[in-house]
């Protein structure tokens, strides 16, 4: 199968080592950020570090985490709080994985057996808790009730996210609105956070604070709109990642919202069909692309993520030129344009 939709524009030299430039910026910050990682999965315990690391270890690319660093960077802080709240921020964002992989009965993650397929939903579920109650622990550390309260609400968010997602499986007839509600929550909010504690840490204005947010919040919109694209694309495969699994677990993304929009009846027929009582048969996958081709849906739902990169940049726009600020405007093209 090919590459199902044409990213626009070049992707040069500075788009494909954005996230690298970043990396490098905050390398020696991120080192630390991992030791703390090693550290606090520790339990007595033996399945806890086990599978906490198992998961840690999958080769996510850590762009929470890098936020939290990077923003501070920006600020001009000094100190080593960020560390912990980086790895804080990545915690959370371990245990939404594990239970996300329980709700969705998925055996893959990042293109290796998932923590569930190997050890079980039990045991995923009670580390995903062990690894809030270690996020918790770390805020509490940090001493700032601000920080604890950017964090604690963003978990909650990410919990009602959850929950709003479980409402729209299935549900063809959600609305575009309804499903922006759901990434805003899911995944937004946690970049959102992890930018904006950056200004907090540093004590800077409360401008810089929302201005950050804003930046993380739109980044993590145009970056959940770009992965609805390709699970859609044969670009998966590239990372050993299977195409088409928001399919197979009846999941309602953009793309579907916008070809079911933008349909025939009896093109709904089949939406209804595949994703709402889940009778799905080979060939249906291809079909449910060719769709979206017809309509413009996948196409449509890059250009969706350009307009929230473009709000990302803009937010960047009160913080004077430095090359952290140029890796965090990469980093925007690195989302809309990365082709796995």
């Amino acid at each position: 199968m090919s590459v199902v939709v044409d990213f626009e524009g070049s992707r040069g030299d500075g788009v494909k080592h954005a996230l690298d430039q970043v990396n490098a910026l905050v390398a020696d910050d991120l080192v630390k950020v991992n030791q703390v990682i090693v550290d606090k999965m520790d339990s007595p315990v033996a399945l806890i570090p086990q599978l906490a690391g198992h998961i840690i270890a999958a080769g996510g690319k850590r762009l929470r985490p890098m936020m939290t660093l990077a923003s501070s960077a920006l600020c001009g802080y000094q100190g080593e709080r960020h560390i912990s709240l980086a790895a804080c921020v990545e915690f959370i964002h371990t245990a939404t994985l594990l239970h996300d992989d329980v709700v969705d009965d998925s055996d893959l993650r990042r293109g290796q057996d998932s923590a569930k397929a190997v050890w079980g939903n039990q045991a995923s579920v009670l580390v995903g808790d062990f690894l809030f109650s270690r996020a918790f622990q770390l805020m509490v550390q940090d001493g700032s009730l601000r920080v604890l309260k950017i964090l604690s609400d963003a978990s909650a968010t990410i919990a009602e996210g959850e929950v709003m997602q479980l409402m729209t499986t299935n549900d063809t007839e959600t609305s575009e609105e309804a499903y922006m509600d759901v990434i805003r929550a899911k995944t937004a909010k946690l970049f959102a956070a992890a930018s904006e504690i950056g200004a907090v840490v540093a004590e800077r204005p409360a401008g810089e604070a929302e201005a950050l947010e804003s930046y993380g919040m739109n980044f993590g919109i145009a970056f959940q709109l770009v992965d609805d694209v390709l699970d859609y694309s044969a670009e998966q495969t590239k990372l050993g990642k299977t195409i088409g699994d928001d399919f197979r677990e009846g999941k309602i993304t953009l793309p579907v919202v916008l070809a079911w929009r933008r349909g025939t009846d009896s093109e709904r027929q089949f939406w209804r069909r595949t994703l709402e009582t889940m009778e799905q048969s080979d060939g249906d996958l291809e079909e449910a692309i060719g769709l979206m081709n017809k309509y413009d849906a996948l196409t449509d739902t890059i250009e969706r993520s350009r307009h929230y990169g473009a709000i990302a940049r803009d937010a960047l726009g009160l913080f004077p030129d430095s090359e952290i600020k140029r890796a965090l405007r990469g980093l925007i093209d690195f989302c809309i344009d990365r082709a796995y």
